[in-house]
């Protein structure tokens, strides 16, 4: 039944994958004529918009903090005001800079999520012919499903919300247990959830990667077994939120032996893309889930009028911001990542970063994407492993030292040759980055150094944050030192 359903996926996939732009100029106009009687389309001027062009000359990009006036109203309880009617649900996320930020979503952008999150599982059943793993137990780690009401509109985590959508046919395969998906606590959750699926036949496990570590050390720590031996039926690991690289070797390690996977990118404002293929690189970006896409190249994002460029006139490899405007009312809102294309037939990206996580403290603008590249490679040279790092810069290093970028490592096992990863890692920096290379060549920037963080320092350092567990992860970098100089407390 799975095979079959997933062939008939399939085919509807590859009907607006093939035709892409055409795909997305279909939800552009159905998001203007939606929303046109919207208190946000008559201010915009919506009923005027008859091309892109209009739109962008009507709509500039905002972030939350600028969306805000809106969605205040919204949330006070207000109809028909950035999408026809009320939002049936608030997800709810901390803000760096807007505090906590309530956002939107419709019945209709719920389906578009439930329904991506699907497609992904049933992508892999086409491509692959698995479908074993249907049979046996799957578990999401995941926030808490309970959901508490504002001015009669539910809100909570977009992972606990999703956990009301799961289908009735898998509600019998699924764990954890309600009560144990309703613990706060992160370690007494992922505790109960060892006690519920210790003797289970798992077959799907799916979560941010640094919180399933958690999971997998301590099934390990109890049944003294590889994860892979204790669940020999164990297929499928499912994951978002981060870059799986610099943990695939841990994870292998804890398993002790390779499973395939699937990575997907959501978040509280839409499911954009999942990984449709397991020999190329890149996720399908999602054209046809009620989200219309603009883009920003990064270089050029805090420039006054930056150009933007839909699907038609983006290129390979360049850094982009992705801007969305979606079916629960967001409009050329400033997502925060940035992506990169892999491939334009059909429409492949990755995640490069977040527009506010980088460095360049000397005009550098290194991101995530390259400082991850380059962990990955020195791993890979030295043999080590990791739980975790992040990178800041150090500008006023002690005497007359240069200044250099700090790296933050927590090691699972450490390098064979402290000096050779140091290397390696800068090499690979300097090779992605000709910003980097100028100012290490020009003795501006001395070659990076490494701070060792103690076991458990990152999840120390988090849970004092009361960011443990969940949707929460470590910021890959900073371009100031309020993560490092926190971090100080947790060296080896």
């Amino acid at each position: 039944m799975a095979k079959i359903f997933a062939r008939y996926i399939a085919r509807k996939t590859t009907r607006w994958k093939t035709r892409p732009i055409e795909t997305q100029d279909k939800v552009f106009t159905h998001l203007i004529e939606t929303a046109t009687q919207t208190k946000f389309g008559r201010d915009h001027g919506f009923e005027a918009i008859s091309s892109y062009s209009d739109f962008v000359e009507r709509v500039p990009i905002r972030d939350y903090e600028a969306l805000k006036i809106y969605i205040e109203e919204v949330v006070a309880g207000k109809e028909n005001i950035i999408w026809p009617g009320k939002p049936i649900y608030f997800a709810k996320t901390s803000g760096t800079t807007s505090g906590v930020k309530y956002i939107p979503i419709t019945a209709v952008s719920i389906k578009n999520q439930v329904e991506a999150s699907r497609n992904a599982i049933l992508n892999y059943i086409h491509e692959t012919g698995n479908a074993d793993f249907v049979d046996g137990k799957m578990i999401f780690l995941q926030g808490s499903p309970e959901l508490q009401e504002k001015n009669g509109i539910k809100l909570g985590r977009l992972s606990g919300i999703s956990a009301h959508y799961v289908p009735n046919y898998l509600q019998k395969n699924r764990l954890p247990s309600w009560k144990t998906n309703c613990i706060e606590d992160w370690e007494t959750k992922v505790n109960s959830i060892v006690e519920e699926t210790i003797d289970e036949n798992m077959t799907v496990i799916a979560g941010i990667p640094s919180w399933v570590q958690m999971y997998f050390e301590r099934l390990h720590a109890k049944s003294e077994k590889k994860v892979g031996e204790l669940f020999q039926n164990f297929k499928l690991f499912i994951y978002g939120g981060v870059n799986y690289e610099p943990y695939r070797a841990k994870f292998e390690d804890l398993i002790g032996r390779k499973v395939d996977s699937i990575e997907l990118f959501p978040a509280s404002e839409g499911f954009f893309a999942y990984q449709d293929s397991q020999r190329e690189k890149g996720m399908l970006l999602l054209l046809n889930s009620g989200i219309f896409y603009e883009f920003v190249k990064a270089d050029e994002f805090f420039e006054p009028d930056p150009n933007r460029y839909t699907l038609k006139d983006v290129k390979l490899g360049v850094n982009y911001v992705m801007i969305i405007s979606t079916d629960a009312g967001l409009w050329a809102y400033n997502l925060g990542d940035t992506v990169q294309f892999t491939s334009l037939s059909p429409y492949r990206i990755i995640v490069s970063g977040r527009i506010k996580h980088f460095i360049s403290a000397f005009g550098e603008h290194v991101i995530a994407k390259e400082v991850e590249e380059a962990m990955n490679q020195g791993l890979l040279a030295t043999g080590a492993s990791i739980n975790e790092f992040t990178v800041a810069p150090q500008i006023t290093p002690r005497g007359n030292e240069l200044p250099f970028h700090e790296w933050f490592v927590e090691f699972e096992k450490k390098p064979s040759d402290m000096k050779k990863l140091i290397e390696t890692i800068d090499r690979s920096l300097q090779k992605q980055n000709s910003y980097y290379f100028d100012l290490i060549e020009g003795k501006v920037l001395q070659t990076l150094k490494i701070t060792v963080i103690r076991q458990g320092g990152f999840n120390a350092f988090m849970k004092s944050k009361g960011k443990l567990g969940g949707q929460n992860k470590v910021q890959r970098l900073a371009n100031d030192r309020s993560v490092a100089d926190e971090l100080e407390a947790y060296k080896a």
